[in-house]
């Protein structure tokens, strides 16, 4: 597609078999899930740390693809690092500050709130579980990427039944354009 590398990024309990990023990993040998330790309890600095020797294994731009927790993770990531990201495509970031987000993550909290070093695109559905459209909206101002709304396809994880997420995948073509 163009000169970068692409890094996936699971979110809490990592992507199963019928998740996109799976399909997208075994359809695109250039794209690699960085691995965590820890999917199920995760700490923000440990997660924080992994990514950031990913992204510095190499100094070809990364494209970093999120997905729910994974948003909160490059958030955080810019916060304390800089390096050679092209871009973010930030899907279905979850609310780590609800009521209703699953126990056992350590150091998420608050989300952070600040301008991304890089471009970016938050993609939201109309009935995540995780995030309500105003919130979403909210962290894609606050992160200053486009925002993207699609309809009812829930988290955009497994659930939704996606496979190779044709959508997703044109959604990131145009992304890395508009980066390289």
């Amino acid at each position: 597609m163009s000169n970068d590398r692409v890094l996936l990024l699971p979110g809490l309990g990592n992507s199963g078999p019928d998740h996109w990023q799976t399909h997208w990993e075994g359809a695109f040998p250039d794209f690699v899930r960085v691995i965590q330790d820890d999917w199920d309890t995760p700490s923000a600095e440990a997660w924080v740390e992994r990514l950031h020797r990913e992204i510095m294994a190499s100094m070809t731009p990364a494209i970093l693809v999120a997905h729910s927790l994974a948003c909160c993770l490059v958030a955080r990531w810019a916060l304390v690092h800089s390096g050679p990201v092209a871009a973010a495509f930030l899907v279905a970031p979850s609310d780590v500050e609800a009521p209703n987000y699953p126990s056992g993550t350590t150091g998420f909290s608050p989300m952070p709130m600040q301008a991304l070093p890089f471009s970016s695109l938050v993609v939201a559905s109309t009935d995540d579980e995780y995030v309500p459209i105003a919130r979403g909206r909210q962290f894609a101002d606050a992160w200053g990427a486009q925002y993207v709304l699609l309809g009812a396809r829930g988290h955009i994880g497994s659930g939704a039944k996606l496979a190779m997420w044709p959508e997703g995948l044109a959604l990131l073509s145009e992304l890395r354009t508009r980066a390289a």
